[in-house]
């Protein structure tokens, strides 16, 4: 993986954060922005701390926790280095379900394991509800967050 690459790590169990990833993928690639989109399960820890620029879309299972293919990733996070996101430019697109208690609890998880372990945010943290599709701040969040992650070339 190039340094200069957008990586964009999707937790989900029900696909809606993968389907988001792949919009902030078409929205990178018409600025000329270089993305991948891989599922949590498929990338370690040194990846993401070797990327420049990580958009993470995850969304929260059940009571809080983490999707199943996040479980895994989360925790070597959690236990990797202080300083391992160092250089890491980062935003966080969490999904949830405002009937829940802990709504978005896993995406606000990661953006703070991932500012704790030294990476910079470029953009606040957006919590989408379920019905995401009919409110255009996520689609808006997603094209200001790429536009940003392109300013930084």
């Amino acid at each position: 993986m190039s340094n200069d690459e957008l990586l964009i790590i999707v937790g989900t169990e029900t696909g809606n954060a993968e389907a988001l990833a792949d919009d902030a993928k078409i929205f990178a690639n018409k600025v000329n922005l270089n993305a991948k989109v891989m599922d949590m399960d498929d990338v370690s820890v040194e990846e993401i701390s070797n990327s420049k620029y990580l958009l993470i879309c995850c969304s929260t299972w059940g009571e809080g926790d983490q999707p199943t293919n996040a479980e895994d990733l989360y925790e070597e996070t959690c236990n990797a280095a202080n300083d391992c996101m160092n250089g890491v430019n980062f935003a966080v697109l969490a999904l949830g379900d405002t009937s829940y208690e802990f709504f978005c609890e896993s995406g606000k998880q990661w953006d703070v394991v991932m500012e704790e372990k030294g990476g910079t945010r470029i953009q606040s943290r957006i919590d989408c509800d379920v019905d995401y599709e009919d409110d255009d701040e996520c689609e808006e969040w997603i094209k200001q967050t790429v536009d940003i992650f392109n300013s930084l070339e």
